[in-house]
């Protein structure tokens, strides 16, 4: 019998393996009710059965793919209706290991399509419906190589440096409005990305952290009041300069001339 008490729903796409999967899980433990959003209704339904079974929780399945119109459609349509929904996971994504000079572009708009403009419209749905309510969390997985972009695909590394951007804006836009805005950066994580991606053997490498310890320690992230949170940075030092230069450096660039050094007078 549950025993947990309601916390609203939360609403995950990708839910269908990995990272999204895992977030279902501990989500429906902590007391939401879901809505899990991926394009494989098989694996939607057996994961939904299990929660449901294991948790007592309201598991609805929504069958979308991000990639297609119409069904982002009914994602952002679910999210500006439900005013039950009080969390987003972004979490549906693809990847690529792939250089410009191996890698189909018409693939890499595909990524593109889902990893940015998917992302950024189910938060545009979302937001408006969260500030109406004074309350809402919208959690974003980013990746690490949206700062250490030469590790992959220059194009995945892209579309990740724009979900940590995004995010920032977000914070920006929403803080004062009772509206959370996380963003994730996981490390090598073994989940079928790399699979997709191109390179399944990264899954069982030295560096490789489980789905499980990644939203753990992102949930962990979530509950200190962290606004970016990197799973597998030990030194979180690191970010904390990181962030201060990166802040420190905007007021700068707000010069009439050219700076001395290019010997314009």
């Amino acid at each position: 019998m549950n025993t947990t008490i309601a916390k609203g729903k939360a609403l995950v796409t990708g839910a269908s393996s990995g990272i999204g999967a895992v977030y279902a899980d501990r989500l429906a433990r902590r007391g939401y009710d879901l809505v899990l959003v991926a394009r494989n209704a098989a694996r939607l339904n057996a994961l939904a059965d299990r929660l449901r079974a294991e948790t007592g929780r309201s598991v609805t399945v929504h069958p979308a793919d991000l990639n297609d119109k119409a069904g982002l459609a009914t994602v952002e349509a679910l999210l500006r209706q439900d005013g039950g929904i009080t969390v987003l996971v972004n979490n549906a994504g693809i990847g690529s290991v792939a250089s410009i000079l191996q890698a189909d572009v018409d693939g890499m708009e595909a990524m593109i399509d889902l990893n940015i403009t998917a992302l950024t419209r189910l938060s545009y749905a979302a937001a408006p419906a969260f500030v109406a309510r004074g309350s809402g969390t919208i959690i974003n997985i980013g990746s690490i190589v949206g700062i250490a972009v030469e590790l992959l695909n220059g194009v995945y590394s892209a579309s990740k440096s724009y979900v940590l951007s995004f995010g920032h804006s977000l914070q920006k836009d929403l803080a004062d409005k009772g509206v959370r805005v996380q963003t994730v950066l996981p490390g090598s994580t073994a989940t079928e990305f790399w699979d997709i991606a191109g390179y399944a053997p990264q899954k069982t490498a030295a560096i490789t952290m489980s789905a499980e310890d990644c939203v753990d320690a992102a949930l962990a992230g979530l509950d200190a009041g962290e606004l970016v949170t990197i799973p597998g940075l030990h030194g979180g030092e690191a970010w904390t300069r990181w962030e201060a230069d990166r802040q420190a450096m905007g007021p700068k660039f707000g010069n009439a001339k050219p700076a001395p050094r290019y010997g314009i007078v």
